[in-house]
């Protein structure tokens, strides 16, 4: 039996922890809050086929993609001989539902162990308390500090992918984003409550200065990408999906990750209608929901009041444009909320859609390449092309596949 090392106090104080990387933005907002509190992070970036060897050398290739290519990339870095394996820690989210990513963290101390460091720990981010350490506490500050972070990085990822395909010099975006990271983290640095309290100023300013930047109206095809949660945002495992499509001449919609954080606390409403369960849960996840749902059309109002563009959607929505194509009892995975997203998009002018999963990941084969003939029945515009990811696809195919809906999408829009 694996023994699990647990993340001391003693650790925190010189400690590197190591994060897989899946979302740049959110995770760099969400490293550099949780260093306001002490842990010393850092965001891993290595990237390429290195990872891949890794992750096939410690991870059975039947194992889900993104367990291997998160788990490579640990191993990958670990092995390059940048830091020191006896003052590293590594960590990775555990959601405590049906998909097998709950169960990531033990194959990572498995593969820790065959390449000889054992001794480092894995500490689990989960809301469900699966594993403690006592070197590592989600404070009340702490959360809401991260649940802010992610918020703006939904709503700077939002814009950007609004302004980005018609920038008239190249990287302007880019360079906001990174300008507003910087900014917010030093709001958070100067006061913990900063960044919260000054909210609706600091979205109606980023709506503002994306408003600014300089572009040139163009008639782009419009796509929205979808599904399982790391394969739709991580460039390692979609192989430069986002990039590749704008290459394309494409405006890309990828919906934010607080709508995946909110459909799990929408599990656990459900979950008590559905199936029974404690009442007094529910109410907390309820009021939970409204508070977001709350600084969601804060959001809305201050992007719409300073700008043309399209604010990220809310969740309440997105939920609503589910109806009478899949219920809420289909929960594994991504469940219902990958089906919602597609609808959502749809609705909102993006009938090109890529849904992506990692091969054999059944729950998000259902949701997504099993309700395709509803949404088609249900959007005849729809346009929607399923792709999987694993060690053995390979990225010829995937653009091909990627181009053939694409030639598609050009033909509907010529024939208007």
């Amino acid at each position: 039996m694996q023994e699990r090392i647990e993340f001391t106090r003693e650790m925190k104080r010189d400690y590197t922890i190591l994060i897989p990387n899946m979302l740049p933005l959110h995770l760099r907002l969400v490293r550099d809050i949780f260093g306001l509190h002490g842990y010393h992070m850092e965001l891993l970036t290595n990237d390429g086929p290195g990872v891949v060897a890794a992750g096939l050398k410690y991870v059975h290739n039947d194992t889900c993609y993104p367990a291997l290519l998160c788990i490579g990339q640990f191993i990958d870095a670990l092995e390059s001989g940048k830091y020191d394996l006896n003052k590293t820690a590594l960590i990775i989210t555990q959601t405590g539902g049906g998909c097998r990513a709950s169960n990531y963290i033990h194959l990572l101390r498995k593969a820790l162990q065959r390449a000889g460091m054992a001794q480092i720990p894995v500490i689990s981010l989960n809301p469900a308390g699966l594993e403690k350490n006592s070197g590592f506490k989600l404070t009340p500050t702490l959360l809401l500090q991260s649940m802010f972070g992610i918020l703006y990085a939904d709503i700077l990822m939002c814009l950007k992918n609004q302004v980005e395909p018609y920038e008239n010099e190249a990287g302007a975006c880019a360079a906001l984003v990174e300008q507003w990271a910087n900014r917010l983290t030093e709001q958070f640095r100067r006061h913990p409550r900063a960044a919260a309290l000054g909210f609706k100023k600091n979205v109606s300013q980023i709506a503002r200065d994306f408003e600014a930047i300089p572009w040139t109206p163009q008639d782009k095809v419009k796509v929205g990408i979808v599904g399982e949660i790391y394969v739709k945002y991580s460039d390692t495992a979609n192989n430069h999906l986002e990039k590749f499509l704008l290459e394309q001449g494409c405006e890309v919609n990828v919906p934010g990750l607080m709508g995946f954080l909110l459909n799990a606390l929408d599990h656990t409403i459900d979950d008590v209608d559905l199936y029974g369960g404690s009442r007094f849960a529910q109410t907390l996840a309820k009021l939970a929901m409204r508070y977001v749902g709350h600084v969601e059309a804060k959001i809305a109002r201050a992007i719409r009041a300073n700008s043309r563009f399209n604010p990220p959607t809310p969740y309440k929505t997105t939920r609503q444009e589910l109806d009478g194509v899949l219920g809420v009892g289909c929960k594994m995975g991504e469940g219902w909320l990958l089906t919602a997203e597609m609808c959502e998009l749809i609705h909102s002018g993006y009938p090109n859609v890529v849904c992506v999963q990692p091969f054999g990941c059944l729950p998000n084969h259902i949701a997504g390449k099993g309700t395709i003939r509803a949404l088609r029945e249900k959007f005849p515009e729809a346009n929607i092309v399923p792709i999987d990811y694993d060690p053995g696809a390979t990225r010829v195919n995937q653009e091909n596949r990627l181009k053939l809906m694409l030639s598609v999408a050009r033909e509907a829009k010529k024939a208007g």
